[in-house]
This record gives C-alpha cells, structure tokens and sequence, in this order.
C-alpha cells in the first residue's frame, strides 16, 4: 500500500508536468488517424483548381479562404467513395460540414500538387 501511494504520488505531478510542457509547445495528437492526416498532407501541397472547379466556386460564390480554412480543414474524407490507393494520385471526396454536409469537393492529390476537380453544394 505504501509503494502505491508514492507511486501515485510521483505519477499525477508527472502526468501535470508533460501535459503543460506539451500543451505550451502546441502539441497535438490529433493527426494520427487516416482523415487527419490526408487533410494535413492536401493543405502542404500547391493548389491547381480545373476549370470546372473554378466555375463552381465563382457559382457557390466560394473564396480560396473559405475553402482551405474550413471545407478542406473541417471537412471529412469519405473513404469509401474515394480511391485512395490509385496511383499515381490517389483520388478523395471531402464533405463538410462533417455533420449534415453542405459542400462536397473532389479532388487528387499527387506528389507535388492537389488537382481540385468538383466543387458541389449538396443543399
């Protein structure tokens, strides 16, 4: 029992410690899982918009800001419709918002670049 208590003792100081080291540095744990992770590596990569998707964002009155800030960041990749293992660029479907999606984007995303092809407003 006493080996328990200083064990718990030196524990939740510990556990303080790094959550306020880490929290300071800005860590997050968020980008592990595949949504994650596809979104971050599309926002590092140049955008080259199709013509069709610029129509679209011009008819939806869409702005670049709008959609790298919270379609593409907030938004969620449906797996089961995009073709993530094609190659040489895989293909994904975004929606957003992740509840009860208004917007709904198709894209690939290539080595270099994230060739944005369809732009579509769902309601």
């Amino acid at each position: 029992m006493k080996k328990l208590k200083f064990f718990l003792i030196g524990l939740l100081p510990g556990f303080l410690i790094v959550f306020f080291v880490l929290n300071r540095k800005g860590v997050s744990c968020s980008g592990y899982l595949p949504n994650s992770r596809v979104i971050a590596e599309t926002l590092s990569k140049d955008f080259q918009y199709s013509d069709q998707f610029k129509n679209e964002m011009t008819g939806l009155k869409v702005d670049e800001k709008f959609l790298k800030d919270s379609i593409i960041t907030l938004g969620k990749i449906d797996f089961e419709r995009s073709h993530a293992q094609k190659k040489p660029c895989p293909d994904y479907v975004i929606t957003y918002p992740e509840k009860n999606p208004m917007y709904e984007i198709t894209y690939e995303k290539c080595e270099e670049k994230a060739i944005l092809n369809s732009l579509k407003k769902l309601k």
